[in-house]
């Protein structure tokens, strides 16, 4: 692939679209999530509210409406060349206060029959993440749009409560950072980090901003570069209380899943016992070689592990698994795929 050809990933096709948003954002009142409540129709109090009148006045940035490539009205900057995107999920039922049972009074559907209101639906409790993110870009910034992996692993993390409620995390690579506004929603402290490159971090800043309201750990933003190990003796004291790795959709290179397997080393020969997760999508390509559809990146990760198992044995006990994910409930509105894996690295110090 030539450097200035783009990819597209299509998960926000399946985003909220901001035309759902109309009846709250008629009369000025805006869509309140977080700092992005600021939307507003651009002539309140002139004329009645032209759904494709829009801009967000967050943080100074500028967006108007356009029609998504599916259909959906999406907000977009001109300034950063980005669009902003509406993730909703339900929560896990133990993150869910008990409130005071309500008097529900029966209702009627357009066809004049009743609603039938079922126990599970009186629990069920949504939230939403607002993602700004590229929807398109080349190979090099492909960090700055929005992958399953992230989403498979976010739902992992609500699938997983205990182990996650007040830990002090890790993600390295985290792209827009949706896994890590996920975890901080239970952590006490998230470290969210990517390479220095394109507007990366910036991107993660806003995110995790816009967001506060839903992320409520310490969030510390820095870079980590693979293919430079003083990145992280940079992060000094912030990561010697960290326990859990995290790592999305980060192996679809060979130099740079090799970097990235000698960082993880790196960062588990240190106390204290970290546990990783890292989720991916396998890619599959048809190789005249092979003369089959096979997934060449996903193989190279694979015996990455095995040579990750065998490094500093005497120092550390190793165990690496590929975890079942079978009955992994789906908190996210994506296409999950069968090709999503989720792998589980535990270093355990002698």
């Amino acid at each position: 692939m030539e450097a200035e050809d783009k990819v597209v990933s299509e998960v926000h096709y399946f985003s909220k679209e901001i035309s759902n948003y109309k009846e709250d954002l008629k009369g000025g009142k805006g869509c309140n999530v977080g700092l992005n409540d600021c939307l507003v129709p651009k002539n309140v109090g002139q004329k009645p509210l032209n759904e494709n009148e829009l801009e967000a006045k967050d943080e100074g940035d500028q967006y108007v409406c356009l029609l998504g490539a599916n259909g959906q009205t999406v907000l977009w900057s001109p300034e950063f060349e980005t669009v902003l995107s509406c993730f909703e999920f339900c929560y896990p039922e133990s993150m869910i206060k008990a409130t005071p049972q309500k008097i529900v009074r029966a209702s009627l559907d357009k066809d004049g029959d009743f609603e039938v209101l079922r126990k599970n639906d009186q629990k069920k409790k949504e939230g939403r993440i607002i993602i700004e993110h590229q929807r398109s870009t080349t190979l090099d910034l492909v960090g700055e749009q929005v992958w399953r992996g992230a989403f498979y692993l976010a739902d992992f993390i609500l699938d997983n409560i205990k182990t996650f409620k007040g830990a002090n995390i890790l993600e390295m690579a985290s792209g827009v950072g949706l896994t890590s506004i996920v975890a901080g929603m239970l952590a006490k402290k998230v470290v969210i980090t990517d390479v220095n490159r394109g507007d990366i971090l910036d991107l993660i800043d806003r995110n995790v901003q816009r967001n506060k309201d839903l992320c409520k750990a310490h969030s510390h933003i820095k870079e980590i570069d693979f293919f430079d190990l003083r990145c992280i003796a940079d992060l000094g004291s912030l990561i010697d209380d960290v326990t859990i790795l995290l790592a999305a959709d980060v192996v679809y290179h060979n130099q740079l899943t090799d970097a990235f397997l000698n960082t993880v080393l790196y960062l588990m020969t240190r106390k204290p016992n970290k546990t990783m997760y890292i989720s991916l999508e396998k890619r599959y390509v048809f190789t005249i070689e092979d003369m089959d559809t096979v997934a060449p990146c996903y193989e190279h990760f694979v015996n990455g592990l095995k040579w990750l198992q065998n490094q500093e044995k005497d120092k550390i006990t190793w165990n690496i698994e590929q975890l079942s994910t079978g009955d992994l409930f789906q908190y996210f509105t994506y296409e999950r795929t069968k090709e999503l894996v989720l792998w589980k690295i535990e270093a355990i110090l002698k």
